[in-house]
């Protein structure tokens, strides 16, 4: 199993989700660390290469941005709610700059 690496506040951020949306996304990433697929999600080329989104759908809709093509862990890039129909610009950004700092 995978090692799992905030970066940034990431960490911080995922443990303000509401409780049950915090559950949901921690399955979610025990899942990637077993070697499994989420539920549901999808890849953010705009963050890097290998890099992907979680969606949950519990109290409104949360996203965590994580990367697991590395052997050694998977890595957590950014977690927040997302509040708009499109992911915001900034989001995307602040990720890709966090998977700058790990060699992405």
């Amino acid at each position: 199993m995978k090692k799992l690496k905030f970066i940034g506040t990431s960490e911080d951020d995922l443990a303000d989700f509401p409780l049950d949306a915090k559950r949901a996304a921690g399955f979610e990433l025990w899942q990637i660390q077993i070697g499994a697929k989420p539920s549901d999600f999808k890849p953010m080329p705009g963050v890097g290469a290998g890099a992907y989104e979680i969606r949950v759908h519990i109290l409104g809709e949360w996203l965590v941005i994580y990367v697991a093509k590395f052997a050694d862990a998977v890595y957590v890039l950014h977690a927040f709610q997302k509040k708009t129909q499109k992911t915001r610009q900034e989001d995307i950004d602040l990720a890709a700059r966090r998977y700058k700092l790990i060699g992405g």
